[in-house]
């Protein structure tokens, strides 16, 4: 496959720790930065209708600016993703504590969770634009049983597709839940409002008032949760009277996909088209869940690359991942990892252009 990785720098943390970057190149127009710090998403180019290169990841010009950034963007999720009720679960007859963030609960791993590490790099040695990266979580850490070993590999395919391969080994029982929180904005900018959302679940999990899900596998239809056909995002995303919009702001919701083909690796999750600039996105995982969020949250005080305001609903996320508080539901697909055995987890992100 043609493409490279390379070193371009570092900076330090305003903590002193230093954090390098790196730029994957498919030499086909489409280019990836990753930066050790949270094992993190920093750009990500694709070519449009055009041919013009368009940053469809929200982000920040200096790495001071990702340091203070409170809604984990571009970043590697872990331990554990998602909500956790109270930041308490039971494993084994023992209770955990991890410590709140999002209070009542314990969000993406706590406080200092993945996202806040600095992971070790390498360049992988089996494609010419992917790049390997690591990080070793203490016993403890966040409140989490054992010492786990994770890793995230970033690759180029060569046919306009990121591909992130995820894995992790512990030497106690533990859980382990990881993901990637890129804003997406196929656009380039403005909002994400007119951009058509296809999600293929059945059903997705409502949540009570504090957004742990309650446990019902809800039926999409005839909710504003129905993307199994392509529908604009702002259409339904403020509807008065829904009250699952209601309490998250819009949506910040986990989907049940459907399962993968027989003998197929990946399921097929999501597809994004922006009409403007010709970009589709499609989101193919071995992950049984994906969680949809809106960008309620982003709210114009901070500015990202460029000086850009990051405005609410300014891009969107599709975390591939196992449900919410699963730790918490032994009904759910299980995220328990055990000594011997090895967590993996894939997701492909593949763009497109329209014909001008």
């Amino acid at each position: 496959m043609a493409g490279t990785t390379a070193r371009i720098g570092s900076d330090f943390l305003p903590d002193g720790r230093e954090a390098e970057e790196f730029v994957l190149d498919d030499g086909r127009g489409m280019a990836a930065r990753v930066g050790t710090h949270g094992a993190r998403l920093l750009s990500l180019r694709v070519p449009d209708r055009a041919g013009a290169p368009v940053e469809v990841v929200l982000g920040y010009d200096r790495l001071r600016d990702w340091a203070e950034d409170d809604g984990f963007m571009g970043a590697t999720i872990g331990r554990c993703a998602n909500r956790i009720a109270r930041g308490r679960f039971e494993l084994d007859g023992d209770t955990f504590q991890v410590p709140i963030n999002n209070p009542p609960n314990a969000l993406h791993g706590g406080p200092q969770g993945f996202d806040k590490a600095i992971w070790r790099a390498e360049p992988a040695g089996d494609a010419a634009a992917a790049l390997t990266l690591t990080h070793a979580s203490p016993e403890g850490d966040q409140g989490f049983p054992g010492a786990l070993r994770a890793s995230v590999r970033y690759a180029l395919t060569g046919d306009g597709a990121l591909r992130l391969d995820y894995a992790a080994e512990a030497d106690r029982a533990t859980v382990v839940n990881l993901t990637n929180h890129a804003y997406f904005n196929l656009a380039g900018g403005g909002g994400v409002l007119d951009h058509l959302l296809t999600v293929a679940a059945d059903r997705f999990t409502p949540v009570d008032a504090a957004l742990i899900p309650t446990g019902e596998l809800r039926p999409v239809g005839g909710t504003p949760f129905d993307f199994r056909g392509p529908a604009r995002i702002g259409a339904r995303v403020d509807e008065p009277g829904d009250e699952q919009l209601r309490i998250a702001g819009g949506y910040d919701h986990n989907f049940v996909l459907r399962p993968a083909p027989d003998g197929e690796a990946m399921r097929f999750a999501a597809r994004v088209e922006e009409p403007t600039r010709g970009l589709s996105m499609e989101v193919w995982t071995t992950e049984p869940g994906l969680q949809f969020y809106s960008g309620n949250f982003l709210d114009g005080s901070r500015r990202g690359r460029g000086g850009a305001v990051l405005e609410r609903r300014g891009g969107l996320c599709l975390e591939t991942q196992h449900f919410p508080d699963t730790p918490n539901r032994p009904d759910f697909p299980a995220v328990l990892l055990r000594p011997g055995e090895t967590f993996r987890s894939s997701t492909l992100y593949r763009f497109a252009a329209a014909a001008p």
